[in-house]
């Protein structure tokens, strides 16, 4: 085997970590980290593609995506920082004293710890490790919906669920999703899952995204909903620019988290 060869064999599967644990890696950046070419990089991010590990996009790639999301554990190990930065700018935009909606997804659990110390509360959700978070925080009312339980994560889901849902009449929804396409769709896997995200947003004063970009670009089969029907949409980096005049012309106001 040439230096060049087990050198590749080295760095292919810690690219692979690197994109499991940030969600997305660029060309530049590898680059950089590896002090190799911007023509070898691109060279293993194909072999990496044709393999099934990773999905090229346009400057570098993400997670192979489909029609399953990968499991719990990975998902909340994925991009912490950003979604942790995320929370703290979205908790910081829900005032003392609000009724709140927090779904599923690991983002919106990062949301559950920044209101711990929030007054006055009153959270209902369909997400068990939500309510176990908030339990910490005596000046909060939880209530958990219905459902069916999804034991991999915690999550409520199904006619019960939409049907608690209907009961309520929030001030502010927070959802997560599972991908976001180029066009302003919000995506995910579990059609139940959607049909939740979608009571939810119907029975809300306001509906907040919370995502951060390594979401874009993935593809997931469900449609939850256009970022035109929420209100605010919550990343840990600027939208592509055309995304973000769509979202002008929806009135969608972006926000890019700040710690």
């Amino acid at each position: 085997m040439t230096g060049t060869m087990m050198a590749q064999g080295f760095r292919l599967p810690e690219i692979v970590e690197i994109a499991r644990r940030e969600g997305r890696v660029t060309v530049e950046d590898l680059s950089a980290r590896f002090d190799v070419t911007a023509q070898t990089i691109r060279r293993d991010l194909a072999e990496l593609d044709d393999a099934g590990k990773l999905e090229r996009v346009h400057g570098g790639a993400i997670l192979r995506s489909g029609t399953v999301n990968i499991g719990y554990q990975e998902r909340a190990a994925l991009n912490a920082d950003a979604k942790r930065i995320i929370a703290q700018t979205c908790a910081r935009q829900i005032p003392q004293g609000a009724s709140v909606f927090l779904a599923i997804g690991t983002t919106t659990e990062a949301v559950a710890r920044e209101l711990r110390r929030h007054s006055g509360l009153m959270v209902v959700t369909n997400n068990l490790n939500v309510a176990n978070i908030l339990a910490e925080n005596p000046d909060c009312q939880v209530i958990v919906t219905g459902g069916a339980l999804r034991r991999s994560d915690g999550g409520l889901t199904g006619p019960l669920t939409e049907s608690a849902i209907a009961q309520f009449k929030v001030d502010i929804a927070v959802i997560g999703c599972s991908a976001l396409d180029g066009s302003g769709d919000v995506l995910d896997y579990d059609i139940h899952e959607v049909g939740v995200s979608r009571a939810l947003i119907a029975q809300a004063r306001r509906a907040w995204l919370v995502s951060d970009l390594s979401k874009l670009g993935r593809n997931a089969p469900a449609r939850i909903a256009s970022m035109a029907a929420l209100d605010t949409v919550i990343t840990d980096r600027a939208l592509p620019e055309a995304l973000r005049g769509k979202c002008a012309q929806w009135q969608t106001r972006l926000l890019v988290a700040e710690a």
